[in-house]
């Protein structure tokens, strides 16, 4: 069953170091996905919380920050988000 992670980080090295990259390749291929914030991403995919964050601690430093939540459903509010992102989000949870 798909459902729609919020996934968060603070990464404590550069946003251009490998490892970053690395981190974004590994969320954009989990599912389909949108990028409201910076350091932020909504994603559709299926597994739980727990799931999503096991994989993707494979790609950060034991010093760096990881938030998974399973945020699907209908309630939600915006201010300042781009268009294109709100629509991602109407689709999309």
């Amino acid at each position: 069953m798909n459902k729609t992670f919020l996934i968060a980080y603070d990464l404590n090295k550069g946003e251009t170091s490998s490892e970053y990259l690395r981190l974004i390749k590994e969320i954009k291929e989990l599912g389909t996905w949108a990028k409201p914030l910076e350091s932020t991403w909504l994603v559709v995919t299926t597994g739980s919380a727990a799931t999503v964050r096991d994989h993707l601690n494979k790609f950060i430093d034991s010093n760096d920050e990881l938030l998974v939540m399973d945020v699907s459903g209908d309630d939600w509010g915006t201010y300042g988000i781009n268009a294109d992102v709100t629509k991602w989000m109407n689709a999309n949870i």
